[in-house]
């Protein structure tokens, strides 16, 4: 199916271009959202007329959207989440997620501008695809935690599985210090007990001398 792109579409074409599509494309996505209309001479003459128009009216809103973008890229928005132990979660980060979570922010996201690759389903730093207009996508990151503080560990550099170590850790370092002191009270009670039995015998033999 041929039609005429009125926006930029990442691998199809420009504004302008005349490409062929797959039926189901163009009447599921590029139609309904506006990016093309069918290839007829009179649509194509429509946009030759209207091209200029579009082409400022495109200028415009991509000008918006780097303003955005730049004000946007590399910002990093906490999702706080249930998740296992191991840092599996309980269902996955979606798109609306992330949109809130920046939107929560001060910064005006569609789900639909957010693009993720691979399904979100760990505790972590997350980079996220945003796209704010057809030749303007920038980069997020997303802190998944289960609580504020454990986001900022994260933030900080610490992966969960460094947290658990650690933790741990801290854990086996408490037990051994117990058992150290109780070994030490031990010896401590052994070292009584040893005084007093000398001090027995001591006393024994001045009592027979």
């Amino acid at each position: 199916m041929q039609l005429i792109l009125l926006e930029r579409v990442a691998k199809l074409g420009q504004m302008g271009d005349v490409v062929d599509v797959k039926p189901g494309f163009a009447r599921n996505y590029l139609l309904p959202q506006g990016k093309a209309l069918s290839a007829s001479e009179q649509n194509i003459a429509d946009f030759e007329a209207r091209k200029v128009v579009l082409e400022a009216q495109n200028l415009e809103t991509k000008k918006e959207a780097e303003a955005l973008g730049d004000k946007l890229n590399g910002q990093q928005f906490v999702v706080i989440r249930q998740a296992s132990d191991g840092g599996n979660l309980y269902g996955s980060v979606t798109t609306r997620d992330a949109a809130e979570a920046a939107t929560a922010e001060g910064f005006s996201l569609d789900r639909k501008q957010v693009v993720i690759v691979q399904p979100i389903k760990q505790l972590g730093l997350h980079e996220v695809e945003v796209t704010l207009h057809p030749e303007v996508q920038v980069t997020i990151e997303l802190n998944v935690a289960r609580s504020v503080e454990e986001a900022e560990l994260q933030a900080s550099g610490k992966s969960i599985q460094e947290l658990a170590a650690e933790e741990e850790a801290a854990a086996d370092f408490e037990i051994s210090e117990l058992f150290e002191d109780i070994g030490a009270a031990a010896s401590d009670d052994d070292d009584l007990a040893e005084a007093v039995s000398e001090q027995s015998s001591d006393d024994e033999e001045t009592s027979t001398n």
